[in-house]
């Protein structure tokens, strides 16, 4: 039997090596989410004058709440996001900073330190590997004041 040529030897261990690897994070499809499925953040409400540390309250309609790593049809867990001005990327897993606070245990609350000011708070609920579904499913970003220490609110 003739042996395979130098040519067609080097293509093939490439095409094995992508068959044989998974599909990168990005590039394997999102989690569905069903029609009409929406977060909410339940407290504080949108221009609550508030005390750190904040009281959030998760709400969640059309899908239920499990922890990550869990792989369960139209279920995620929820990311809260602090002071973001532009959304992660749609098809990534969410950041996990700061700024964007995962509840991997599937938590519906969370408390909160927040200095004096005003701030923006939004969920954005992520499937078993922190990806955003399809399509997102994603509160209205609300904002609250936290009061300093004699009334020094920024």
């Amino acid at each position: 039997m003739p042996r395979p040529s130098i040519p067609t030897a080097s293509l093939a261990v490439p095409l094995i090596l992508a068959l044989l690897l998974p599909l990168p994070l990005a590039a394997q499809e999102r989690s569905p989410a069903p029609q009409g499925a929406e977060a909410y953040i339940i407290e504080p409400a949108d221009g609550a004058v508030v005390q750190s540390p904040v009281t959030v309250r998760f709400g969640l309609r059309g899908m239920g709440v499990a922890p990550a790593g869990i792989e369960f049809a139209h279920t995620g867990h929820h990311h809260l996001l602090v002071d973001v001005e532009e959304l992660p990327p749609m098809d990534q897993p969410i950041p996990a900073d700061d700024r964007h606070i995962h509840f991997g245990k599937g938590q519906t609350e969370v408390s909160i330190e927040l200095p004096p000011g005003r701030h923006s708070l939004q969920l954005l609920l992520g499937d078993h590997l922190h990806r955003p579904h399809d399509p997102p499913v994603l509160s209205p970003r609300i904002h609250v004041t936290v009061e300093g220490e004699a009334g020094d609110a920024r």
